[in-house]
């Protein structure tokens, strides 16, 4: 297959067994996510939440047909649909402002993950008893228990929300609050905040550091666009600078397609950097794949695998996630890179097993 510009050594097909690979490529061109092309509609149904609070407060796009690729030592091996087709990637923007985080962090803009955010950063959001104590660290673990509302979305909303059954289960829970850092629950107002932090700290558009600093540096297509809400602008020195949001089930997020999707996993197999030029800063993939205190299968919003969440992949495979199937998976064991698009849920299991298997099943022969 024609071979994208990506670092690293040559990695022909070979390397696979033939006829495993091609079962694998066939597995996911045949599993496409339940999700609907119609994201607006699916949003505005009720899926994630009943009115009103699944308001769609940001843009969002129909969404295309299932694509995806495979890379071997940062060579392309497989791919199949369209994998220039920008699209939303709803959690996955999670895992990219764990990327801004980790520049702030190597910029000096973050001295501490363990510092409280009110001492850097001056904002409604970050005050008082509660919200007062959090750290970055426990924004970036979904551990701060973040109490309040932010450009419109109550925390609440995502209170008691269990990923396994998306979709199917009431949320919305009033429960207690716990104490910041003592309790792990996916919530994305608190990633939304977040994301407004590193916003005050920047001092500048997220999206732009973002395509500066990491699209920019490995090639990138300068395609990807990254939205937030038309409630979320926030006056950054005298201007209006829009918060990007950290999902996509209130609209908004990130639009980018599989071959910078591959790009990003490239770099973080690469522990940050690319074509010998540190992007990330050293220690920072580290600190992403190390697993939450309170959540093994959790890193700093990124999945992790440590615990065999996916036997058929190994245990030091990392993940960034989104609903609908869309996935970034970096397998450090076997150098590996894959990214699949409008992937059905249930299929990723099988997916990284087959893959796995079809690049074992060549070495052993």
């Amino acid at each position: 297959m024609e071979a994208l510009p990506f670092a690293g050594a040559p990695a022909p097909a070979s390397n696979f067994d033939p006829a495993r690979l091609a079962g694998a490529v066939a597995f996911a061109q045949s599993r496409e996510t339940p999700f609907p092309r119609d994201l607006l509609a699916h949003l505005r149904s009720g899926y994630f939440e009943p009115p009103p609070d699944n308001e769609v407060l940001g843009n969002t796009a129909p969404r295309g047909a299932p694509n995806g690729l495979l890379l071997l030592h940062g060579r392309p091996v497989a791919r199949w649909g369209d994998t220039q087709q920008v699209d939303m990637t709803f959690s996955v923007a999670k895992s990219y402002l764990a990327l801004l985080a980790g520049l702030a962090w190597g910029d000096g803009l973050i001295a501490d993950l363990d510092a409280p955010v009110r001492d850097t950063v001056r904002d409604a959001a970050f005050e008082g008893d509660h919200n007062g104590r959090i750290t970055w660290r426990m924004l970036l673990e979904q551990t701060s228990e973040w109490e309040g509302t932010l450009f419109g979305k109550a925390d609440r909303i995502d209170r008691g929300r269990d990923l396994k059954r998306e979709g199917k289960a009431e949320k919305g829970l009033d429960r207690p609050l716990e104490a910041p850092g003592s309790y792990w629950e996916y919530n994305d107002v608190r990633v939304n905040a977040l994301s407004l932090a590193l916003l005050h700290r920047f001092r500048a558009p997220l999206p732009e550091v973002f395509a500066e600093r990491i699209l920019k540096p490995i090639g990138g297509s300068g395609s990807m666009r990254w939205e937030g809400y038309c409630t979320s602008d926030v006056e950054i020195e005298g201007r209006l600078i829009q918060s990007v949001s950290g999902g996509g089930h209130w609209g908004g997020g990130v639009f980018t397609h599989a071959e910078d999707q591959a790009r990003i996993g490239q770099l973080m197999l690469n522990d940050g950097l690319w074509d010998g030029r540190r992007i990330l800063p050293e220690g920072w993939v580290r600190a992403c794949t190390t697993p939450c205190r309170l959540n093994p299968d959790y890193g700093l919003l990124w999945w992790l695998n440590g615990n065999g969440r996916y036997p058929g992949a190994s245990r030091e495979s990392f993940l960034a996630q989104g609903a609908g199937g869309n996935y970034i998976w970096v397998d450090p064991r076997h150098g590996l890179v894959g990214v699949f698009r409008w992937l059905d849920p249930a299929a990723l299991p099988d997916m990284l097993e087959q893959v796995t298997a079809a690049l074992e099943g060549a070495a052993a022969g």
